[in-house]
């Protein structure tokens, strides 16, 4: 199982509260979560329990961030400190930062906080792996040291000629040499060798210099008063002619056997966990460094998604309206007709790219993975064609995942088609699930994988294969490997976008002329499979009702008013929230709709709606937005009772939506 974020919020607003936790739900792991906003409050949270995240207002009646951060540091110095609060200045922020938090978030862009604790959380696992490798090299400095002094080894640092530059204790009373006599030139260790270990005393010099290191050897050397001394000799190559030997007295050997094996392992693990430290590091920079690429490029398409979906809205409603009075086979008709298609592509390309930046508004449901991909099979038979070996490999008693099923059947098409055409001469796809669990140590050099129960999904083929430069830039939008005018370089990109949304990891594997192997984890779920409610269609889409039409864009809110008077309702119109209050005041019949635009000047969509029902409590709601996923939440628009309809919209889906929501069919 997944392991509780422990999150500490110091925040006075309850409201607020929910919303940060809200977001907090799209790491994909269970958030424990404690609310303080004083520093009784917060002196008890530190001292009696262990948190993993601390998110706090900035000013608070009574108390300041800057007030909690200085107890933070004094009794939770290691844990990360963020700022998530609507009011923070840029110099405060600033000085926020100076003062020990790690970043800053606005709850107007609660979208960046899933990023930047995801980032601040790897980090301080990051931090405390370091500490620990830290703490393991001067633990290996302190016992080198001890060994020098400890007079079981004798360490001697000399030349390859003979001259000894230093030796330690043991090393000379092995020899029974005073440090006076080393210091004066009398001990020169090759003088120390009886004749018959000559010949291998230079194999082993030469060995020295070719390699670095002479193997241990078991010799002889002279002591001073004539004996010998039977050792185990090793040395390695400092800097040529220097080297440094290690000298053990053959006579202590069998004591000291057992404990030098055991500092050798021990040695040994230190530098492995150094290493690993050093490489999960590595990759840890690597994947910040791509997440903040594309968390820019998410950006941007968020940023441009509403004005965009605005002006198709628009494009696509007159192309439908101006179809229907020219007869069939009139050239202007087929134009008009070019016209709507064309708008309808590029509302797919913004889809897309909003499905690669995590902000599309999904519909996730537990399901089985190995029916979807049942349903599917059929399908892809038919994209892959007949030069393609299709087998589905499905893993028994599969564990249930919570995904979009409509995005995850995009995923295993996109990899399938971006597989077919890596085998232009054929070859074998596999597509294969499977229960899994990452442990620890696939997690490190995996990074941001987490440990924990996954279901896994792998789309494996026999084609090209990517170069390491290529696999670097395969989730980039845009980017291809295609000629030009065959892909739009958004279908890995829209892969990654999914993936990352519904809470897994995806890794590629792959090697030119070897084929490729993508494996996506998603979260196990523990419930049931959720049974598709079939969907109601209203019968007619003509009515006679009240409309209260609420758009500030004009062009959409002309052709919008048109679609639905045409449909037979009857409209009043307003830009604004102010103008639809004084509507609603002066209207002396019912209104039985609103359709209202979500994100609109000095009051949303929503507050419009809040407003309104206190004087028009049976008034259904419909609220409509060309914005993303962060908007749609930030503004309560996905609550019981609010129905959704996302530009850009034609009259027909327009037309739908308001009759269902009149029928109530549609929440």
């Amino acid at each position: 199982m997944t392991r509780r974020l422990r999150t500490l919020l110091i925040e006075d607003s309850p409201t607020d509260a929910k919303l940060v936790l809200h977001e907090l739900g799209k790491l994909g792991r269970p958030v424990e979560a404690s609310r303080v906003q004083n520093d009784s409050g917060l002196h008890e949270a530190l001292t009696t329990s262990n948190w993993d995240l601390i998110l706090c207002d900035w000013s608070m009646p009574g108390y300041s961030a800057l007030r909690a951060l200085a107890v933070v540091k004094e009794l939770a110095p290691d844990v990360p400190f963020i700022i998530v609060s609507g009011t923070v200045g840029e110099e405060s922020a600033v000085e926020a930062m100076r003062a020990g938090a790690r970043d800053y978030v606005l709850k107007d862009k609660l979208g960046r906080l899933v990023p930047v604790v995801d980032r601040e959380l790897r980090e301080a696992r990051e931090r405390a792996a370091r500490q620990l490798a830290e703490t393991a090299l001067r633990a290996s400095e302190a016992r080198f040291s001890r060994l020098s002094t400890s007079g079981i080894v004798g360490i001697v640092f000399a030349d390859l000629d003979g001259n000894v530059f230093d030796a330690n204790d043991a090393y000379l009373d092995m020899l029974g040499y005073s440090r006076e006599d080393m210091v004066a030139g009398r001990l020169n260790w090759k003088e120390r060798i009886p004749p018959e270990w000559t010949a291998l005393t230079q194999r082993q010099a030469e060995e020295i210099r070719r390699t670095g290191a002479a193997r241990p050897l078991e010799q002889e050397l002279f002591h001073k008063n004539g004996t010998r001394v039977p050792v185990l000799q090793g040395a390695a190559l400092l800097e040529d002619p220097k080297v440094v030997a290690f000298v053990v007295d053959m006579t202590r050997q069998r004591r000291a056997e057992e404990a030098e094996a055991l500092r050798a392992e021990e040695a040994k693990r230190e530098q492995a966990g150094r290493e690993r430290a050093e490489e999960a590091l590595r990759r840890s920079e690597e994947q910040l460094r791509q997440a903040q690429k594309m968390e820019a490029v998410g950006r941007l398409a968020g940023g441009v998604a509403h004005d965009f979906n605005n002006v198709l809205s628009i494009i696509l409603s007159y192309a439908e309206v101006l179809l229907e009075s020219f007869r069939q086979g009139d050239p202007v008709r087929d134009d008009l007709d070019e016209i709507r298609k064309a708008a309808l592509r590029a509302s797919a390309l913004t889809r897309q790219l909003l499905l690669f930046s995590r902000q599309q508004v999904t519909n996730p449901r537990v399901l089985d993975l190995n029916e979807v991909l049942a349903n599917t099979e059929k399908m892809l038979k038919r994209i892959l064609g007949e030069d393609v070996d299709f087998s589905l490999a499905l893993g028994s008693d599969l564990g249930r995942v919570r995904v979009d099923p409509g995005h995850i059947e995009q995923v295993v098409m996109n990899l399938a088609v971006n597989a077919r055409d890596a085998m232009p001469k054929g070859g074998k796809l596999t597509i294969e699930t499977a229960n899994v669990v990452l442990d620890d140590s696939y997690v490190r050099t995996h990074l941001p994988a987490r440990s924990g129960r996954f279901v896994m999904l792998a789309v494996s083929d026999t084609g090209v294969g990517m170069d390491k430069a290529t696999q670097a830039r395969i989730f980039e939008p845009f980017f291809t490997t295609k000629p030009k005018g065959q892909g739009t370089g958004l279908g890995l990109s829209t892969v990654f976008g999914i993936v990352e949304q519904s809470g897994g990891t995806l890794w590629v594997y792959s090697e030119p002329g070897c084929g490729t192997t993508f494996k996506i984890y998603l979260p196990f779920v523990d419930a049931e499979v959720e049974a598709v409610r079939p969907a109601l269609a209203p019968t007619t889409l003509k009515g006679d009702e009240t409309i209260l039409l609420v758009e500030d864009e004009d062009q959409v809110r002309v052709i919008a008013g048109a679609v639905l008077r045409r449909y037979g309702y009857k409209v009043l119109v307003a830009r604004n929230a102010g103008e639809a209050l004084l509507l609603c005041e002066g209207h002396p019949g019912s209104i039985d709709v609103l359709v209202t635009d979500v994100v609109m000047p000095q009051m949303s969509g929503p507050e419009l709606a809040q407003r309104l029902a206190v004087g028009r409590p049976e008034m259904r709601i419909l609220c409509m937005s060309g914005y993303t996923d962060d908007s749609i939440v930030r503004h309560s628009v996905l609550q019981p009772g609010v129905a959704y309809l996302q530009k850009p919209f034609t009259p027909q889906s327009l037309a739908t939506k308001v009759r269902e929501v009149l029928d109530g069919l549609s929440s």
